[in-house]
C-alpha cells in the first residue's frame, strides 16, 4: 500500500539517524562509520543514501522514479520539477551534475546547515518529500493543459498514469475539464463488497449541495465511454470504475497541490478505508463473540449454582432418611439378637437363672424421640 503521507517514512528515518549520529561526532572524538544504504518503495521509486567517513557531514541523496505517463513526459525531470526540488531547504540541498549512475537525481545534503535545535525534524521530513514533489510536478504539467488548445480541438486521447504498475489510472482531456478515471481490483470478494458500498456513499455525498465545490464523482460497473479502444487488461476490474470531473477551478493557486495529491493517493485512500472497515467489523464481531460468551457462562454458573441447591437439598433428604432407616434397622436387629438369645438351649438348669436373665439381660427399647448431639 502506498504512503499517504508526503515525507517517506523510511527515508526520514535513515535521515534522521544519519543527522544525529553526524551531531554526535561533532562533540566526541568517536570514528565516523561509512553510511551506504538503498532503499525500494511503492511505485518503483529507488532511494540510495551514501556519506563517506573521511567527511560525515555531507551525505549524498539519489533517486530514481519513473516517470507517471510514458510517451508524454520525458524520462528526464522538466525545469519545473529542478526549480521544485531547489525550493526544498535551498541552503541544504545542492543538486549535484551529472547524477550517479543508473538514477536521475542526486542531491548533496550539507548536514552541519541543519539546525541543532527541534526544528531539525522539521527540516529533514521536508527533504524526505522529495519524491512527492517530483510525481505532483509531473501531474501538474497534465492538469495545465486542461484549457490548452488540442483540448479545445477534440482530442481527447486517454492518458494512462502509472502511479504503480498493477494501479493504473486515466486521465481524459475534454474542453474545460479533465477526467480522471481509476479502475478498482481486489484480490477478495469481500473487499469488492465494502469497496462497493463506499463508492456508492462517496457518489451520493459527494454530488450533494453541500459538496457543490467539489469534483463531480461518479461510479460504474462497467468501462466508460472515455475508455474505449483501451487494452483489455486495463478495463479488466471486479470494482468497477471510479470518474472525477476536474474543472480548471479545482487547478487554481493553492488547490492545485491538494488535487495532484488526492489523485495519486486516491487508490491508496479507498484501500486503507476498505482495510479499516474489515478492521472495524472484526472488532465488532469479537467484541459481539465475547458479550455471548459471557452470557453463555452466567446461565452455566446459575445453573450450576442451582443444580448444587438441589443436590444439597436432595442430600439432606437422603441424610435424615438415612437416619430413620438406620435407627429401624438397629430396632430390627436388637429385636433378632434379642429372640435369638431367648432360643438358646441352657442343658444346665441353674437355679435362679431366669429371673437373672430377666434383670440384667434385658434390651433397651428405642423411643421416638430425636437424640442432641453431644459436645
Amino acid at each position: 500500500m502506498a504512503c499517504i503521507d508526503r515525507a517517506s517514512p523510511a527515508l526520514k528515518q535513515i535521515l534522521l539517524k544519519l543527522y544525529r549520529d553526524s551531531s554526535s561526532l561533532i562533540y566526541s572524538a568517536e570514528k565516523s562509520i561509512e553510511i551506504d544504504h538503498h532503499l525500494y518503495e511503492f511505485g518503483s521509486v529507488e532511494y540510495h543514501i551514501q556519506s563517506q567517513a573521511s567527511n560525515p557531514l555531507v551525505a549524498y541523496l539519489s533517486l530514481s522514479i519513473p516517470p507517471l505517463c510514458h510517451g508524454t513526459l520525458p524520462n528526464t525531470l522538466s525545469s519545473y520539477t529542478i526549480e521544485k526540488i531547489k525550493g526544498i531547504c535551498p541552503n541544504l540541498v545542492e543538486i549535484e551534475e551529472p547524477a550517479r549512475e543508473g538514477f536521475q537525481l542526486t542531491l548533496k545534503l550539507n548536514l552541519d546547515h541543519i539546525p541543532r535545535n527541534k526544528d531539525y525534524v522539521k527540516v529533514i521530513e521536508d527533504i524526505s518529500t522529495i519524491q512527492s514533489v517530483i510525481l505532483s510536478s509531473q501531474l501538474k504539467e497534465i492538469l495545465w493543459n486542461v484549457n490548452s488548445d488540442d483540448a479545445v480541438q477534440g482530442m481527447y486521447k486517454p492518458i494512462k498514469v502509472v502511479y504503480h504498475p498493477r494501479e493504473p489510472f486515466f486521465v481524459i482531456r475534454q474542453p474545460q475539464k479533465i477526467i480522471a478515471i481509476f479502475p478498482i481490483r481486489f484480490k477478495e470478494k469481500s473487499d469488492v463488497i465494502i469497496a462497493t458500498a463506499f463508492f456508492q456513499e462517496l457518489v451520493d455525498v459527494g454530488n450533494s449541495d453541500k459538496w457543490i465545490k467539489t469534483p463531480p464523482c461518479s461510479w460504474s460497473a462497467i468501462p466508460p465511454p472515455e475508455l474505449r479502444g483501451e487494452a483489455f487488461e486495463d478495463l479488466n476490474t471486479n470494482g468497477g470504475f471510479v470518474s472525477f470531473e476536474i474543472s480548471s477551478r479545482h487547478v487554481e493557486g493553492n488547490r492545485l497541490d491538494k488535487t495532484v495529491w488526492n489523485l495519486l493517493n486516491f487508490n491508496a485512500n479507498v484501500r486503507y478505508h476498505v482495510k479499516s472497515t474489515k478492521g472495524f467489523i472484526h472488532r465488532r464481531m469479537r467484541k459481539r463473540l465475547e458479550n455471548l460468551v459471557q452470557v453463555l457462562h452466567q446461565t452455566n454458573s446459575e445453573e450450576n449454582e442451582q443444580t448444587k441447591q438441589v443436590k444439597k437439598h436432595q442430600g439432606c433428604r437422603y441424610t435424615k432418611k438415612l437416619v430413620k432407616s438406620s435407627k429401624h434397622t438397629m430396632k430390627q436387629r436388637w429385636r433378632t439378637l434379642g429372640r435369638k438369645i431367648k432360643r438358646i438351649p441352657f442343658r444346665l438348669k441353674i437355679h435362679g437363672f431366669t429371673r437373672f436373665r430377666q434383670r440384667w439381660l434385658r434390651f433397651p427399647k428405642f423411643s421416638s424421640t430425636k437424640y442432641t448431639k453431644l459436645e
